[in-house]
């Protein structure tokens, strides 16, 4: 065998290796920092130097070399985005911000992983308050997406019709986000999916007849009642569904109905 050719077969599967071993390390690391969070308050300076060393972890990952193992590091990425969502005392201090960069590297590297999509939403919008980047990063993956992709793919234009309509106030982009989604439901064959598909149909109708409908804004609110994980968001969305005249009615085993008002 020639060297060159020897020499590109050995050295490929070693780049490889010495990348995923990068991504353990960092995972090892992640997971001591965690550890060390959890057992020691952090200040507002230290927040936000883990806050930025983090920033420059998901730069790193952003460039990092796959070598076909791109899910690898969507997953992984995925965790990482759990974890800091999931650390509430940090986000009171810091923010959400991170949430559309870490969206950015899952995405860029594994569009067609559905899970993530159906957190990209809540946490870059309501909670880091940037809709134009969680719509354009839905955007941008539902180009590899298909009613087949998963049971659940409706819900990434179920999300985006949401954040178009009630944060950027586009109504047109969320109407016909609300048919797409009631469409790719529909696809399912699924009678829960059944009746998503007939109510993102007639929040699409109620807009397509009133642009201003208090209605289709409710049930925009009440998707965004039922995926957020903090009281105080799920108190926004009560309150801008009252606002807009509807009811909430909450049963004991938490199941919420919405009791839409006469005039639209």
């Amino acid at each position: 065998m020639h060297y060159s050719t020897f020499a590109k077969k050995a050295i490929a599967p070693s780049i490889t290796i010495l990348c995923l071993g990068c991504i353990a390390l960092l995972q090892n690391s992640r997971l001591a920092e965690i550890s060390a969070q959890a057992t020691q308050p952090k200040s507002e300076t230290e927040q936000a130097q883990i806050l930025a060393q983090e920033e420059a972890s998901l730069a790193f990952l952003k460039r990092l070399p796959a070598f076909g193992f791109d899910n690898v590091i969507a997953d992984w990425s995925f965790l990482r985005f759990l974890q800091y969502f999931g650390d509430g005392t940090a986000r009171r201090q810091t923010g959400y911000a991170l949430s559309p960069k870490y969206f950015d590297v899952i995405l860029d590297r594994d569009p067609r992983f559905v899970k993530p999509y159906l957190f990209l939403s809540v946490s870059t919008s309501l909670y880091a308050g940037k809709a134009d980047q969680s719509v354009a990063l839905m955007n941008k993956g539902l180009q590899y997406l298909t009613p087949q992709s998963s049971s659940d793919v409706y819900l990434v234009w179920l999300y985006k019709a949401t954040d178009e309509l009630l944060f950027l106030g586009d109504v047109k982009a969320a109407q016909a986000s609300f048919e797409k989604a009631a469409e790719w439901a529909k696809a399912t064959e699924e009678p829960d999916k059944q009746q998503a598909a007939t109510v993102a149909a007639k929040t699409a109708k109620f807009l397509a007849t009133n642009p201003n409908s208090k209605k289709a804004q409710i049930s925009a609110w009440l998707m965004v009642l039922t995926n957020a994980v903090e009281d105080e968001s799920r108190q926004k969305a009560i309150n801008n569904i009252q606002r807009l005249g509807g009811q909430v009615t909450f049963a004991p085993d938490n199941r919420v109905s919405i009791q839409f008002p006469e005039d639209d």
